[in-house]
């Protein structure tokens, strides 16, 4: 239990307490972020139209990574219950909760929302002064409804049927919501005093909105988004509060064999079915329980043999904790680069591609990838920390106590 001085002396307790840290799960989203990123490069339309040949790397495994927003749903609700369902159970608060979700995904979100208006205001005053012509959409989806939507994280709730602005971010949207579903059901085993309670529903929730997904929207694939995409962020949510219940036990499983063939099975797994996806889509309602499998499995045996090493290296540790920033600047960075690519025109694109077919989109995509990497890396150390910090500074607030209850306090935290 943390435990925080106030300005008078006394020491409070927060209901939060920081949750185990586990380095591979932190790599796993890194390099899911990234494969996101190259996923939403690599399939932009303006490079399809500009370079006649595929980047080197271009391949099913980018053109699928789509998949992986799954990942950090179920990752989401990993590290949310890991916090929140231990010995602390008890003294749960639901608005501390919404405070440090709140501090943890906004100060980023509404940093590139502005970042994206800026950039939009900048393009209508260049195009007035006739300094840029653009090809006018036929459908602008950037507008001053769409941003107050984004505002209040509501885009992809119903109320519009598209992507705005930051388009990445309506996972953002829905995983806000789905907090506050899980702060409640939370809230309301607590006042029940029943875990189990907790975890029947979370059940419940996987169970139930798969099936209203597979069988009563009849969806093809996984792929929602604007489209009924809470859905899909209760479904992967919810399991991920699930494998930290099972984690324990299948901790028990000692056999260095077995362990390394349940980590690495599950990695085969989880790449064969983003790799296959394309041609059989159905495959995606699959990805959820495969991805929280070696989600579970990296959790239960953190000793086992290669994998866990591998994923502990520092270079994926420190892509890891830029995940987040990664996955919320690359749609900005892809922008500015479809702007570059249109200044630069086609001739250097043929020169490249005459010494080797493929030259020009690789070296294009890898600059946009780095300049992603180095962006967020800015974001996460001027953004996301300092903006947390002061998110929770507004927002948390001292406890009044009378006399009494300061020197009970005083006296049994001495």
């Amino acid at each position: 239990m943390q435990r925080s001085k106030l300005s008078n002396g006394i020491v409070m307790e927060s209901t939060h307490k920081p949750k185990p840290h586990y380095l591979p799960l932190d790599s796993i989203r890194g390099i899911a972020a990234l494969s996101v990123a190259i996923h939403h490069v690599i399939l932009m339309k303006i490079f399809l139209a500009a370079f006649s040949n595929k980047a080197w790397f271009d391949c099913a495994f980018f053109h699928n990574a789509w998949l992986f927003v799954d990942l950090f749903f179920v990752l989401s609700g990993i590290v949310i219950s890991m916090s929140y369902t231990d010995a602390d159970f008890g003294k749960f608060s639901f608005r501390d909760f919404m405070v440090r979700r709140l501090a943890r995904i906004y100060p980023l979100h509404i940093v590139m929302l502005v970042a994206l208006l800026v950039f939009r205001l900048a393009r209508i005053g260049l195009v007035t002064v006739g300094l840029l012509t653009v090809t006018p959409w036929q459908f602008e989806v950037n507008t001053a409804y769409t941003f107050v939507l984004n505002v209040f994280l509501l885009h992809s709730l119903g109320f519009v049927d598209y992507l705005s602005w930051n388009g990445p971010s309506w996972s953002i949207s829905v995983e806000f919501y789905t907090y506050i579903v899980f702060g409640l059901l939370l809230l309301f085993a607590q006042r029940l005093n029943s875990r189990t309670v907790l975890y029947a529903t979370a059940a419940i929730m996987v169970v139930g909105n798969w099936i209203i997904i597979v069988f009563v929207l009849q969806k093809e694939a996984l792929g929602l988004q604007y489209d009924f995409g809470m859905l899909r962020c209760l479904l992967s949510f919810f399991l991920g509060v699930l494998v930290v219940r099972f984690v324990g036990p299948l901790s028990k499983i000692k056999s260095p064999i077995y362990q390394f063939g349940l980590q690495v099975g599950s990695l085969v797994a989880s790449f064969g079915l983003v790799v296959l996806v394309s041609n059989y889509p159905a495959a995606s309602f699959a990805a959820p329980f495969v991805f929280a499998l070696l989600l579970a499995s990296l959790m239960a045996f953190p000793k086992a043999p290669l994998l866990p090493r591998l994923l502990e290296s520092k270079p994926l540790v420190w892509l890891g904790a830029r995940s987040y920033s990664i996955y919320m600047v690359h749609a900005f960075v892809i922008l500015l680069a479809e702007y570059a690519v249109r200044v630069v025109g086609p001739r250097p694109i043929e020169a490249l591609d005459s010494i080797r077919p493929g030259l020009a989109s690789t070296l294009t995509y890898g600059v946009i990838i780095a300049a992603v990497i180095v962006l967020s890396d800015f974001t996460y150390r001027l953004v996301e920390i300092p903006g947390g910090k002061f998110v929770r500074r507004l927002l948390q607030r001292e406890p009044s106590f009378s006399t009494a209850q300061s020197v009970q306090t005083s006296r049994r935290l001495s």
